[in-house]
């Protein structure tokens, strides 16, 4: 998935990059002191692109600096990991921000738990493609007692989707639940392995994302990621795009 910032009107371009009121920079573009790529632009319904249009004031060039956010949410059971989805609820809803962000991988909708959120998108990409190895761990729920056999198959990996799974990290925690480490995110992956050891999920909790813990976040809230959590995270992704 490729982040891109969506268009924007001029005005609240204005606003945004901290030169005018709204209002304001509606009269900056009426009077013609509004400049787009060299352009003097009169009409306030313009949209421009803030990432690539060059936008001047009287001359003056204004820089555009989106900040960047980084959200931590715990996803209740009955939610899409999906920017939209018509019909379904998705977690987009239980956020109330102005700033658009976009998940970063998925859970699927029967699963609960840490989902990240950002407009960062390299941060997207990389924490998004298996190859930079971040950890996601997961306590599972299973319908019969879980052998010790079977959560060996699971950890040595196996062939599901026409591929094996990687090894992966496994510890019980009563006959009927176990926690699993995972560095990559196959389709519904546990689950279809859980299925493959002659068993089934009942229920799924992601509760930790490399460095960022679910903790004590109530189902369906979110919060910023702490300074030293982002920090952290940030430094964690360090292999090329």
């Amino acid at each position: 998935m490729v982040i891109t910032m969506e268009l924007m009107r001029l005005q609240k371009f204005l606003s945004m990059a901290g030169v005018c009121s709204r209002r304001h920079g509606e009269k900056h573009i009426t009077n013609g002191d509004v400049k787009v790529n060299g352009n003097v632009v009169t009409q306030l319904g313009t949209k421009i692109d803030p990432k690539k249009d060059r936008v001047e004031v009287k001359g003056r060039y204004i820089e555009f600096k989106q900040d960047l956010v980084y959200i931590a949410l715990n996803k209740p059971r009955g939610y899409v990991t999906s920017c939209k989805q018509p019909g379904d609820k998705i977690v987009l809803d239980l956020l109330d921000i102005s700033m658009r962000v976009y998940p970063i991988g998925r859970l699927d909708k029967d699963s609960t738990g840490l989902l990240l959120l950002t407009n960062d998108g390299g941060l997207h990409h990389r924490l998004s493609h298996p190859s930079f190895d971040h950890e996601k761990e997961y306590e599972v729920t299973v319908a019969n007692p879980m052998t010790d056999r079977a959560l060996m198959k699971i950890e040595q990996g196996m062939p599901i989707m026409g591929t094996k799974t990687r090894p992966a990290e496994t510890k019980r925690i009563s006959p009927k639940r176990f926690r699993i480490v995972l560095k990559e995110g196959k389709n519904r992956q546990i689950r279809r392995m859980v299925e493959k050891t002659g068993n089934r999920v009942t229920r799924l909790n992601r509760i930790r994302v490399a460095n960022i813990r679910l903790g004590k976040l109530a189902r369906g809230t979110w919060r910023h990621l702490t300074e030293k959590e982002k920090v952290t995270l940030l430094a964690q992704q360090v292999k090329p795009l």
